[in-house]
């Protein structure tokens, strides 16, 4: 099965889109056709992809890069089995084209809820905004396939979809957790505690314990943080690729998650409270249902109250000063991932679906 697999808004480094989703299908012996913002993002492809360059979608410039996607689609659609697209923007670049072939839309997050997320979008148009994304939806579940990223999605669509959770690779062994380094893996901003994390590294400074940030940060964080650094306060790496920014998760004293309580929040799986777990480190995170369901069911971290960067603080130093809860902490994390949520079995469910939607014949 040959896939064609389409983002203009993701990075094409992004965990789910490429580490999890476009590794199981290579893997499964399936050809894909990978086409994203390489040259906008500074990267090239990967050797195991077809790689194909697309503008990026950022902000409010959007159409170029939808339209650029269009005309590609159309280009491959009589010489793919499936299209793969992972952005609400790429509905546009598949709609009303003829003769296509089947295409999947992989819903990453709650698209109403996000918007009210968006600096670049003004007050006035988030409502019109919502209610026009409400309908692309529908519109979109009746013309397309879908795949959920979380179980919470559901509640927006009349049909029953499979869900592909952001789960992640567990290693098959891990170091027991340090007790000078406190981490952050994901994206950066404003709603995601960007300035909690800065004051958290502020305070515990004189305590020996320093607070590194991975991962791309929005352009209204950028000046924060490149602020920060110039202090002396942090390490920041910006975006690193999944596989290398996993490994610095290693040997962590802990790992952080700040949201803020937004709504396209309430209801997700912080993918990085997995990856925490994964890694053998404890969470410490502010108190999003789905944060506190993993850490309380699994015993795994520390829960903080919403933007209290003194909380996270002392959590730090109560791990740090106590070893033992400290390991056996990351030991829980480490357990219940390996158990429940390594990617490879939700893999093979996502291959199996795609699989059944390109007309693939079961082996």
């Amino acid at each position: 099965m040959h896939v064609l697999v389409m983002t203009v808004v993701h990075h094409p480094e992004d965990a789910r889109i490429l580490h999890r989703q476009i590794r199981a299908l290579v893997d499964a012996g399936h050809e894909v056709t990978y086409a994203a913002p390489y040259t906008a993002r500074g990267v090239v492809p990967r050797p195991w992809v077809n790689g194909v360059d697309l503008p990026r979608a950022a902000e409010r410039r959007r159409l170029s890069a939808v339209w650029a996607a269009r005309k590609l689609f159309k280009s491959m659609r009589g010489s793919v089995d499936l299209a793969l697209i992972h952005d609400p923007e790429l509905l546009l670049a598949v709609t009303g084209v003829r003769n296509r072939p089947p295409v999947v839309w992989d819903v990453h997050e709650d698209t109403p809820a996000t918007l009210s997320l968006k600096p670049w979008l003004p007050a006035f148009l988030r409502p019109p905004m919502r209610f026009l994304a409400r309908l692309l939806e529908g519109t979109a579940e009746r013309r397309l396939h879908l795949l959920l990223a979380e179980t919470a999605y559901a509640g927006r669509f009349k049909q029953v979809h499979l869900v592909v959770p952001n789960e992640t690779w567990v290693p098959d062994t891990v170091s027991p957790p340090g007790d000078d380094r406190v981490v952050y893996l994901g994206w950066l901003s404003e709603a995601r505690g960007v300035r909690e994390a800065v004051e958290v590294a502020r305070l515990l400074q004189p305590h020996r314990v320093a607070v590194e940030l991975i991962g791309y940060a929005d352009p209204q964080s950028r000046p924060v943080l490149n602020e920060a650094v110039a202090r002396g306060l942090l390490e920041w790496r910006d975006f690193m690729p999944n596989d290398e920014a996993l490994k610095r998760l290693d040997g962590a004293l802990a790992g952080l998650s700040l949201l803020h309580d937004e709504p396209n929040y309430r209801h997700s799986m912080p993918t990085k409270i997995i990856e925490y777990m994964a890694h053998g480190i404890p969470v410490i995170t502010t108190p999003s249902p789905r944060a506190v369901e993993l850490v309380e069911r699994y015993q795994c971290g520390v829960v903080v109250s919403w933007q209290n960067p003194d909380a996270v603080a002392q959590a730090v130093l109560r791990l740090r000063n106590d070893a033992a809860e400290r390991r056996a902490t990351g030991a829980r994390g480490y357990a219940a991932a390996r158990a429940n949520h390594h990617w490879p079995s939700s893999a093979r469910r996502f291959v199996a679906q795609l699989e059944a939607w390109g007309g693939v014949k079961k082996r």
